[in-house]
């Protein structure tokens, strides 16, 4: 799908002040995980978008995640999750046109 500039700047200003504690793997481009490190502050990037394109389904991805998370659960610092908005637009607006069309 096509995403407008106008649709996009609507879409991510909707993202952006919307809690994300549980995001659909589907919908995440990429995590980004803070640790805390000897030297100063770390971080670990997982790459969502990436996984994908390689072919691994969402059970899959959601291995990767939980592993590393698992792995780090000691050095967390802090994990930002980056929405693939296109991706989130492609779920919810057909929804919304369904529900918005008898008004």
């Amino acid at each position: 799908m096509y995403l407008s500039e106008d649709f996009y700047d609507r879409w991510q200003h909707i993202i952006d002040h919307v809690e994300k504690t549980n995001v659909p793997v589907e919908c995440i481009d990429r995590i980004v995980i803070k640790l805390y490190g000897d030297i100063g502050p770390k971080q670990k990037t997982i790459n969502v978008g990436t996984l994908r394109s390689n072919g691994l389904d969402p059970e899959e991805i959601e291995s990767v995640i939980n592993r590393t998370l698992t792995d780090l659960t000691h050095d967390i610092r802090k994990v930002d999750f980056f929405l693939d908005l296109e991706a989130v637009a492609d779920i919810v607006q057909p929804e919304t046109e369904h529900f918005l069309k008898d008004l």
